[in-house]
C-alpha cells in the first residue's frame, strides 16, 4: 500500500485554506531529482463545481514503455466548496484514497493541473507533493496565472511563464500545431525535468500519456462503466 504524510486536516474554511496556502507554501522544494525515473504516475479528477461526488483516478505507468502497470480510482464525496486557487483543499482528499490503495509507489507524479504557477506558488501538484513527500509536477490544459509568448509551433519548443517577474512554468509545444499544454514543477523537481517528463510521456496526443489515461479512468468510473478500483 502506498503512504503518505498527513500535514493538516481537511476540515478548514477558505480563509483557513488561504493561510495554509501561505505556510505550506515555505516547504516547496524545487530541485533536480536524486535518482533515475522508472514509473510514472498521472493522477486527474472529475467532478460538476455543483454537487459532492468526486471521481478521482491515478495510472501508473512504466515511463520506459508506457505500458500500464496498476491503476487505482474511488468516488467519493467533496466538503470543501469549489473556489478557483483552492481547488487541491476539493481534490487531493480523494487523490489521497485513491493513493492509498496503490501497491506501487511511482517514483514521480503527473498532476492534471498547477505546480507553483498558481497565485500563491501551490497548485495540487505541489500541495499532493508535501503529502506524498516525492517528486511530483503539473500539467495543465490552461492557465492559472502568468503570461508568456507563444512558442513555435514544433513538438518540444517551450517558452518560460511569467509571474509578477517570476518564471512559474512553461507553455510547452507537445505535437506539432497544437496548442499547448502548461508545465510546472510541484514539489522536489526542477523545471526542465518536468519538461522533459512531460514529453517522454507521448503517446500522439496533445495530454501526456498519465495525465491522459487517467482522465479516462476517472470518466469510466463517472459513467459507471468501471467499479472503483
Amino acid at each position: 500500500m502506498a503512504s503518505y504524510q498527513l500535514l493538516h486536516d481537511w476540515t478548514v474554511t477558505p480563509t483557513e485554506a488561504v493561510a495554509l496556502q501561505q505556510q505550506l507554501r515555505h516547504q516547496i522544494r524545487i530541485e533536480p531529482l536524486t535518482k533515475p525515473v522508472e514509473t510514472i504516475a498521472g493522477c486527474d479528477i472529475s467532478f460538476n463545481k455543483f454537487e459532492e461526488t468526486v471521481y478521482a483516478g491515478i495510472v501508473v505507468l512504466e515511463l520506459a514503455t508506457m505500458q500500464v502497470i496498476e491503476e487505482a480510482g474511488v468516488i467519493s464525496s467533496a466538503t470543501f466548496p469549489y473556489i478557483p486557487g483552492l481547488l487541491s483543499f476539493r481534490e487531493i482528499p480523494s487523490l489521497l484514497e485513491a493513493w492509498a490503495k496503490l501497491k506501487t509507489e511511482p517514483d514521480v507524479v503527473m498532476f492534471d493541473g498547477q505546480g507553483i504557477a498558481h497565485p500563491r506558488r501551490i497548485g495540487i501538484a505541489s500541495h499532493g507533493g508535501l503529502f506524498l513527500n516525492r517528486p511530483t509536477f503539473g500539467c495543465a490544459k490552461s492557465v492559472l496565472v502568468g503570461k508568456y509568448d507563444e512558442p513555435a509551433p514544433e513538438r518540444g519548443v517551450w517558452s518560460p511563464m511569467k509571474h509578477y517577474g517570476e518564471t512559474i512554468g512553461a507553455a510547452l509545444r507537445t505535437k506539432n500545431k497544437v496548442n499547448p499544454v502548461y508545465v510546472s514543477p510541484g514539489h522536489l523537481i526542477d523545471f526542465q525535468t518536468a519538461i522533459d517528463l512531460t514529453l517522454r510521456c507521448d503517446g500522439g496526443y496533445r495530454i501526456p500519456e498519465p495525465t491522459r489515461r487517467a482522465h479516462n479512468l476517472v470518466n469510466a468510473l463517472r459513467r459507471g462503466e468501471r467499479p472503483p478500483s
